[in-house]
């Protein structure tokens, strides 16, 4: 493998005479990492919404009414469409997804077929789901749009849904040749996913419930 054909990060420390001590220390300080991540398996627990982002444990704060809205609407559209054509799992909040360096607790995750007949009853730790939401808020939103992003991407998340509860619109991310591209970005009007066969809903569904329930009705 020649140099031009590596990551443009791991070519720069391979250019520098210094490539093995910055490697050593890099080894040293995943390990480090490692060891908290191991420590925060032990102590998290079903009372709190925790993640693991590149080696800090970062808590949540309790959301407003109108996140708890839209995860909820669009949980109950998902889940009731996924439950009745059989077409994998869906879950939310609490769903903890381990990837190779972090573990996030997404708003609302899907998994398809082949995945999710993997699941059993205690199971906790889950793999990188075919479709992400995240719910922004003000304290979210520059991890929901950066790291976490750039992970969902790296580990092949076919669809991202990045979901502004207080200015009631989506953003519909979809994955080509490794990275996102913005597919939709709107308040009103339908959004289908390609991630679901046969997934379609109107967006204010999400955020008004007459519609969100005449919504409902239909999948069931």
């Amino acid at each position: 493998m020649s140099i031009s054909s590596i990551d443009p990060h791991i070519a720069a420390i391979l250019d520098s005479p210094s490539a093995p001590q910055l490697a050593a220390h890099l080894n040293a300080a995943l390990a480090v990492e490692k060891s908290r991540r191991l420590q925060f398996y032990e102590d998290i627990d079903d009372d709190v919404k925790a993640e693991f982002i590149n080696g800090e444990v970062v808590i949540h704060s309790p959301v407003k009414k109108e996140h708890t809205d839209a995860v909820g609407n669009l949980y109950m559209l998902l889940a009731t469409f996924v439950r009745t054509n059989q077409l994998g799992y869906v879950g939310y909040e609490k769903v903890m997804i381990a990837l190779s360096r972090n573990d996030y607790e997404p708003d609302v995750v899907y998994f398809g077929p082949d995945k999710a007949k993997e699941f059993q009853k205690g199971h906790w730790k889950h793999p990188a789901p075919d479709m992400v939401v995240e719910v922004v808020s003000d304290g979210t939103e520059l991890r929901d749009r950066g790291v976490k992003m750039e992970d969902y991407a790296a580990h092949a998340v076919g669809e991202y849904w990045i979901i502004d509860p207080v200015g009631e619109s989506v953003e519909q991310y979809i994955l080509h040749d490794g990275r996102y591209k913005l597919h939709l970005k709107a308040g009103q009007g339908p959004i289908a996913s390609p991630v679901i066969p046969g997934f379609s809903i109107e967006i204010r569904a999400i955020f008004d419930e007459q519609l969100h329930l005449e919504s409902l009705r239909r999948f069931l």
